[in-house]
């Protein structure tokens, strides 16, 4: 038996949240980054969109550059797990997530919660293989 050495690396979006809060937009660990619950905020202008499709495809951006980071990408998708606030938001959320992620495919779950604040609609977390 050979011993693995297994590297764990911490990613940041640069959210002021993540100290906060205690955590880390990604984590590497192993053959796979695990990317944080992720909402539709605009880092760049501290904003939220006012849609589901705005804060989808927000999100979604986020994580990719999360992915980019970490040395792999959507394309390396393997789970998704959607949360939004009201049912009705799921058909607005499908049409991005069917638009960038609609070849990869990955395992998905959609989950009706309680934002932790109202102007959020959606949170999407993503796991990804490194290539």
């Amino acid at each position: 038996m050979t011993d693995m050495v297994v590297t764990r690396t911490l990613i940041s979006s640069g959210s002021p949240f993540e100290k906060e809060a205690g955590y880390s937009r990604a984590v590497v660990d192993g053959a796979y980054v695990h990317v944080a619950g992720t909402t539709g905020y605009d880092y760049a202008s501290m904003a939220m969109p006012a849609s589901v499709s705005d804060q989808a495809r927000n999100a979604l951006g986020t994580i990719a550059k999360a992915l980019d980071e970490a040395g792999t990408s959507l394309d390396h998708l393997v789970r998704v797990r959607y949360y939004v606030t009201k049912r009705d938001y799921a058909a607005a959320l499908f049409k991005v997530t069917g638009q960038l992620l609609g070849d990869i495919r990955p395992a998905a779950t959609l989950i009706i919660c309680d934002p932790l604040n109202e102007e959020m609609l959606v949170e999407i977390e993503a796991t990804a293989k490194l290539p």
